[in-house]
């Protein structure tokens, strides 16, 4: 968890560094694009600073300030400035001198809408929080189409057709380089590590040379990778899938390849981004730690992990058969079966079935789970607790008629999850019964105590 007072208090002090005036423009870029992405409260933080920047210079202000502007706790406040520093909106600088704390906060520019557009992350991030429509109205209030000029000429003079140098240019350029430089938007900080070296294992140099890759396609395979969560094994078939006639790669392609490849091998759903800082406690409330109990860790996993890597995980690494990971997808794409709900499938059958993924016995438990409605890896846990008796005897009917059921009940394989669950339920009435026992000795010893006054 994030130790606030390491972080940030209210006495500390600040500047706002403002890089070059911002206009209008950006300000519909921010309160369009970025606003949905980052929340109101960041939205505020950010457009006070601006305001301050503006008309106070290099003044020197504390966070009570900001606490009292914004009407805001200081953790609050903190969790609105990380995100800003995480969409690209704001860099931070702090300095420790003498035990006290002082911070500088440097505004930076949203980015253009074309470049915003282009941006994988941003763009699927937006489209996720406003929706298709509100997302195709702003791409055509602010994508302008260009304007055909077939048949015209450009016939525009350069620079040097018109002027000529003079002893004052070279300085003249260097002051142009300078604001040019603290002009351009450095965008969101992503640093994701990807091996490029085991994607080009995967690809022929023939078909695909390693030319193709420039610098602002590598990037846009980081982002779909992380995007995804996609393996470099993973985006060698995304890049397959994103060749043109030519054999040649272009970021649009990119980007509906590893949609349409997301939608094939894991979800029909859009991936979602959720900030994954820990929330902070306000000042003078107990630090308490929030760790997740084994059954959370599991049904974080279960819930978040493609069908195709919970396969490969039960069978030790080792990849799975194509038509087991197409049974998996099937019952996701073409029967709308959540991720999660299918991961506690296959993991309740295989290892009820020694390992073997037996198609018509987990296709009568998806049936079943289909009409109870069930929608998430919780519900599925609770339901295969519930009726396992049931699914023995599907599974039983299904099979040889050699064992008998009770031996294969203890003999056969559950996961663990359900066995605990199941060995905690057989305590839980056993207490409760020595509680009602010990309860009903009390109250007739009571009831024996008020009969003995009653007679005398």
């Amino acid at each position: 968890m994030i130790t606030l007072y390491k972080e940030v208090q209210p006495a500390d002090p600040f500047v706002v560094r403002l890089p070059y005036p911002f206009s209008d423009y950006d300000r519909q870029m921010l309160t369009l694009f970025y606003q949905p992405l980052v929340g109101a409260q960041a939205m505020s933080l950010y457009l006070t600073l601006w305001a301050d920047a503006e008309q106070a210079g290099d003044k020197e202000f504390t966070h009570y300030y900001l606490m009292n502007s914004l009407d805001l706790p200081i953790g609050k406040i903190f969790e609105a400035r990380i995100s800003l520093e995480a969409i690209g909106l704001l860099q931070t600088w702090k300095k420790e001198e003498d035990n006290n704390r002082s911070f500088t906060y440097e505004l930076l520019g949203p980015l253009d809408a074309k470049t915003f557009f282009d941006d994988a992350l941003l763009s699927v991030f937006l489209f996720n929080r406003i929706g298709e429509h509100a997302y195709k109205r702003l791409k055509d209030r602010f994508l302008k189409p260009e304007v055909e000029m077939e048949g015209y000429e450009d016939i525009s003079r350069s620079f040097l057709d018109v002027f000529q140098p003079s002893s004052r240019l070279d300085q003249f350029k260097q002051d142009q380089v300078q604001y040019a430089e603290a002009k351009v938007t450095k965008g969101i900080p992503f640093q994701y590590e990807f091996d490029f070296s085991l994607l080009f294992a995967g690809l022929s140099e023939q078909m695909i040379p390693t030319k193709a890759f420039n610098a602002r396609i590598k990037e846009t395979v980081k982002r779909l990778a992380f995007l995804y969560s996609f393996t470099p094994i993973d985006m060698q078939k995304v890049v397959l899938l994103a060749l043109d006639d030519n054999f040649s790669i272009s970021e649009d392609l990119l980007k509906k390849a590893a949609a349409d490849y997301y939608k094939l091998a894991t979800s029909k759903d859009i991936p979602y981004l959720k900030k994954s800082f820990v929330q902070t406690p306000e000042i003078g409330q107990p630090m308490q730690k929030e760790q997740l109990s084994k059954e959370e860790e599991l049904l974080q996993y279960l819930e978040t992990t493609p069908p195709a890597q919970v396969l490969k995980d039960m069978q030790g690494g080792k990849e799975p058969l194509p038509a087991d990971v197409l049974f998996a997808q099937q019952l996701v794409m073409n029967h709308q079966m959540p991720v999660g709900v299918v991961n506690v499938l296959l993991q309740y059958v295989l290892l009820r079935t020694d390992m073997k993924l037996t198609k018509n016995y987990a296709e009568k438990i998806a049936s079943h789970w289909i009409r109870k409605n069930v929608q998430t890896a919780k519900e599925a846990m609770t339901l295969a607790r519930k009726e396992h008796s049931q699914y023995l005897q599907w599974k039983n009917d299904g099979g040889k008629k050699a064992a008998p059921a009770k031996k294969a009940v203890r003999e056969e394989k559950v996961p663990e999850w359900f066995y605990k669950k199941q060995q905690s339920n057989v305590q839980e009435p056993v207490s409760g019964q020595i509680n009602v026992e010990e309860e009903r000795k009390k109250l007739l010893a009571e009831l024996g105590v008020l009969k003995d006054e009653v007679k005398k």
